[in-house]
């Protein structure tokens, strides 16, 4: 048994740790889905469209949650991680710049977060799930080019 690459390891211990994050973050919203709704409701930005995101956002966590957790559809769980990080990143950011009041409806740990903490935590979250991309996405070319390089 071969041990993994580095970027190989790194690439598990960022997906697990979006796994963790998205199923956690999924189940606490699926369990208190009225209080998300209500805390969303307040937004300025999704509050018109809160009955449509509080049961939309964590089943959107599942199934990135889903695709990372297969080897095959990793790459494209590290692309949609990046993709909602940046969104939920961007979201917090809209909130601090223009909005007088900051409803805030998380869960767990993050819960005991500033906005400006939560915004930092995410804008690193969103680095991470980035770098994770890059290294899947270079390892899919050096994947590729090694089966060019063995059947020529």
């Amino acid at each position: 048994m071969t041990l993994p690459s580095k970027p190989s390891l790194a690439i598990e211990l960022i997906s697990g740790f979006f796994i963790l994050l998205f199923v956690y973050t999924a189940l606490s919203k699926f369990n208190n889905l009225d209080r998300f709704a209500a805390t969303l409701a307040q937004s300025p930005l999704l509050g018109a469209a809160s009955g449509f995101f509080a049961p939309a956002i964590p089943v959107i966590e599942l199934l990135v949650a889903t695709l990372l957790f297969v080897p095959s559809r990793r790459y494209w769980g590290l692309v949609s991680a990046a993709s909602l990080m940046a969104l939920f990143t961007g979201y917090i950011g809209y909130m601090l710049l223009f909005s007088p009041r900051l409803p805030c409806s998380c869960g767990g740990i993050i819960n005991g977060l500033s906005w400006k903490g939560h915004l930092l935590y995410n804008t690193g979250a969103t680095a991470l799930a980035l770098m994770g991309w890059k290294w899947e996405r270079n390892k899919k070319t050096d994947d590729k080019q090694a089966i060019v390089n063995y059947s020529c």
